[in-house]
């Protein structure tokens, strides 16, 4: 017997239908107990098609309405247009997706990484985005804005859904250089961790980013790594020696 669906929301994007849904609730057992959404996990691929129905179900889309993509931590974006089919998205190779379709259903997979959902509710444009570290950095974020402001978004705002937060987030010094590269300011986004390791404010460097491309931003302030419960971590599996983690979904719709 299945518990209920925990799903997250923001008052920033109402009154547009999104959810950040928890590992809570779903099919899959052991390690991936709850609401696993990833193919790219060795979990069964027909529990993850149950999980990814009942999450369709409470979006209130069909299955095959609801759009994912091959998330490769690139900077690119892919754009769902009318008369394209959502389906045929999945193995397109982008970390982001924006629409203008009415009664599709834009969804990313993370463990760790930003989900980021956003949304012109007047414009009646809606993007979805995988921004890991490297994603960001490389320009996710403003390619999502960009493609959403040629559909016609004018007034875009964004919310963060849940990911690893600074004081879980422990990098090498190579990884703050190669972030400081970029911008000597990004030094703000890292701290002294209690290994005399930098610690990296990866939703706080994502806010900057949405806020410097003109999007009124939000963060959830949930830590995946923190809350074993209700999130997947792959940071957190990787510490425990566990062989594999769940994925975590995150869904917008117009």
């Amino acid at each position: 017997m299945h518990t209920t669906l925990e799903i997250l929301t923001h008052p920033l994007l109402e009154p547009v239908r999104h959810g950040f849904f928890t590992r809570k609730g779903g099919a899959s057992s052991g390690l991936f107990a709850g609401l696993n959404c990833g193919y790219g996990s060795s979990d069964q691929g027909e529990i993850v098609t149950i999980n990814r129905s009942r999450v369709a179900d409470a979006m209130g889309v069909a299955p095959n309405r609801m759009a994912t993509v091959h998330q490769v931590h690139s900077p690119d974006v892919a754009v769902l247009r009318a008369g394209d089919e959502p389906i045929d998205f999945s193995k397109i190779r982008v970390d982001g997706i924006v629409t203008d379709q009415q009664g599709i259903a834009l969804a990313v997979l993370t463990a760790d990484c930003q989900p980021i959902l956003l949304a012109d509710p007047e414009a009646g444009v809606i993007g979805a985005v995988h921004a890991g570290w490297r994603g960001a950095l490389s320009g996710v974020i403003e390619a999502a804005v960009g493609a959403m402001t040629d559909l016609g978004a004018t007034r875009i705002r964004a919310v963060i859904g849940p990911c690893i937060s600074q004081k879980a987030y422990e990098v090498g010094n190579e990884f703050m250089e190669e972030v400081l590269a970029e911008d000597a300011d990004h030094h703000r986004f890292f701290a002294g961790g209690p290994n005399g390791k930098p610690m990296f404010d990866l939703p706080g460097f994502g806010l900057m980013r949405l806020r410097e491309a003109g999007v009124e931003a939000e963060w959830t302030r949930h830590c995946t790594y923190s809350e074993p419960d209700r999130f997947f971590s792959y940071r957190r599996t990787t510490h425990n020696h566990e062989a594999d983690y769940g994925r975590l979904i995150s869904v917008i719709r117009l």
